[in-house]
């Protein structure tokens, strides 16, 4: 075992098989839509090749790799701001947002291949555009990325780690928020939800303790409520934390 490689956050990436249409949609939709291996990333190429085809169901279906042209009406992933999602499950939370929102740009990580096929279902459906995945480590993603390229990150329960010798797993680290703090922009927000009453008390305390992150709370009822415009997630429905969710808002400072 390599000493060296840094802790997974996340459990496991595959459980039940895949079925044909969220395979094929591994096979033809995701290597147009994946964020590079290796490099820095360069989001303007990025995101400079739209899909062919309009919204609504079928824009992309059953189409070959060959023949995913750029669309004939201007790009609508050109927008001026950039969002991160770590670990987007499903992928509902982080479409819906796309779809809501065009002129954003949205990279969504996820070492779970069952939840990237069903981002890919999603996408599919939705005609959205502005999407980019990667299937694996978030760290990777974010060490790639320009300095002060984010406007908003969401991190919307992770994995809780919730016995104290897994502590050390856990996404929301020292060193992590460094990385964060580097690639978002002064104004930027990060968004972080948890049902685990431990590990946002964890986060709360390491995120505050970084000088570059300000807590956005005035009241109880901002960490009590989510967003006005959150989608609820099927992580989310299922309420298996050990408390109501606990949702947080932090600045990167100037």
């Amino acid at each position: 075992m390599d000493e060296h490689r840094p802790l997974r956050t996340f459990g496991r990436i595959k459980a039940r098989t895949l079925k044909p249409r969220q395979a094929g949609l591994m096979e033809t939709l995701l290597p147009h839509l994946a964020v590079p291996e290796e490099g820095e990333i360069d989001v303007e190429a990025l995101f400079s090749l739209p899909l062919g085809g309009g919204p609504g169901r079928g824009a992309v279906q059953n189409v070959a790799p060959s023949e995913l042209v750029p669309a004939s009406h201007p790009n609508p992933s050109k927008g001026e701001g950039l969002v991160l999602e770590i670990g987007f499950g499903g992928g509902e939370h982080l479409v819906a947002q796309a779809s809501a929102q065009p002129d954003l740009r949205f990279i969504g990580v996820e070492p779970f291949i069952n939840g990237v096929a069903s981002c890919l279902r999603h996408i599919e459906e939705s005609g959205a555009q502005n999407i980019r995945l990667h299937q694996g480590d978030a760290r990777d993603v974010v060490a790639r990325l320009p300095d002060a390229s984010l406007d908003r990150v969401y991190i919307l329960f992770p994995d809780p780690w919730p016995k104290v010798r897994h502590h050390k797993r856990r996404l929301i680290q020292p060193e992590f928020l460094g990385e964060l703090a580097r690639v978002m922009k002064p104004g930027a927000e990060l968004r972080f939800a948890t049902d685990w009453a431990n590990y946002a008390a964890w986060t709360l305390e390491h995120v505050t303790r970084d000088a570059r992150f300000k807590w956005l709370a005035e009241s109880a009822a901002d960490w009590r409520a989510a967003w006005p415009e959150h989608v609820q997630t099927r992580y989310e429905q299922k309420q298996l934390g050990d408390c109501a969710p606990v949702w947080l808002r932090f600045e990167r400072s100037a």
